[in-house]
């Protein structure tokens, strides 16, 4: 008896449901359901049947993201958007790059524009909460620091009282000297600009007595500066954030974020192993932990990936280390001593095992 009233209970609820489902509101709302679910895991089936990745980046940032007299994209951050094509296509030509300004890029992000982010954007936990992003593997750390002209003689951010700083508008960067020079009782007027390219020739023309961004934008453009024959600058010591720089991708869809990632964090882990262009194809060794990495070991972590991944992705590209080492000391930074070397060098470049 107990049974019976419990399934016609069971009946008459499920009745109920179908009724409220039925009419317009709860109809929209399933298939927008649907469509959520339908959207948070096909990114990477998406990219692969295209044969292509869309990768946002900078075009106007020397050592990170520039296009050359011949049209070419070149700098660390684009070697890495050619990484995720060696590592998910077996190719790193296929790219197609998307120059972005730092106000547009989660926009770009978030309608689809871009399969992946990867310009100099500074991981937040606004931005991780806030933005629909999913922020990857840490490549380059980073921090705010200032310029100045070296005949101006100022040193410290004291020094900078009541003057005008550069600054790009949409970044951390901005936040950043607010905060800071709001907390020292410091008064300043921020001179804000969308790129680069605009504020470059500003702040060579005497619109501002300071230049703030990450350290490694400043030291990219002193370079640029006092290479061009302009006045010599001076980056001051004190660093007053952290930015923790690397791909993001677009919240809800776990496999493509991991091939992503994976795919980055190859160039670490070939990098510990010993492992670069040169020899990675060649490798006769019998190290376990090697072989799996390298596909030759019938290993399938279940990562979306193909098997020889890696190989493809340090014989196209290279391990971080030559990727660095490429575009990063011209620019006046070296590894040694820099938290971006290898963890047991000193550094915080350390990635989970492939195993």
């Amino acid at each position: 008896m107990k049974r019976t009233k419990l399934l016609a209970a069971l009946a008459a609820l499920m009745l109920i449901l179908a009724a409220c489902t039925s009419d317009d509101e709860g109809a929209a709302d399933t298939t927008e359901s649907v469509d959520l679910v339908q959207g948070g895991g096909e990114r990477l089936a998406a990219v692969i049947d295209a044969d292509v990745i869309v990768c946002g980046v900078n075009d106007g940032l020397p050592g990170f993201g520039v296009v050359d007299a011949d049209g070419n994209y070149e700098g660390f951050d684009v070697d890495f958007c050619r990484v995720v094509a060696a590592g998910i296509l077996g190719d790193a030509s296929k790219v197609e790059f998307k120059p972005l300004t730092a106000d547009v890029r989660f926009t770009a992000l978030q309608s689809g524009d871009i399969d992946v982010l990867i310009r100099n954007t500074t991981w937040t936990a606004t931005r991780d909460g806030q933005e629909g992003a999913t922020f990857l593997f840490t490549v380059f750390f980073d921090g705010q620091g200032m310029m100045v002209p070296a005949s101006t003689g100022f040193t410290t951010l004291e020094d900078l009282a009541d003057a005008t700083i550069c600054v790009l508008s949409g970044t951390t960067t901005e936040l950043n000297l607010t905060a800071v020079f709001g907390a020292r009782g410091i008064p300043f007027t921020a001179l804000v600009f969308e790129d680069n390219s605009l504020l470059q020739p500003a702040y060579e023309a005497g619109q501002c007595e300071a230049w703030t961004s990450d350290a490694s934008q400043l030291a990219a453009f002193k370079s640029s500066i006092e290479g061009a024959g302009g006045e010599d600058q001076f980056i001051m010591a004190e660093i007053i954030s952290k930015e923790p720089l690397g791909p993001v991708v677009s919240d809800g869809d776990t496999e493509w974020a991991q091939a992503v990632e994976w795919s980055v964090m190859a160039t670490v882990q070939a990098w510990e192993f010993g492992l670069d262009s040169g020899n990675i194809g060649s490798y006769s060794g019998d190290d376990p932990n090697i072989l799996n990495f390298i596909g030759t070991d019938d290993f399938n972590p279940g990562l979306g990936l193909p098997s020889d991944f890696a190989v493809q992705v340090v014989t196209q590209v290279g391990n971080y280390e030559e990727i660095f080492d490429a575009h990063i000391p011209a620019i006046g930074l070296v590894l040694e001593g820099s938290p971006n070397n290898i963890w047991t060098d000193g550094g915080l470049m350390y990635v989970p095992p492939y195993r």
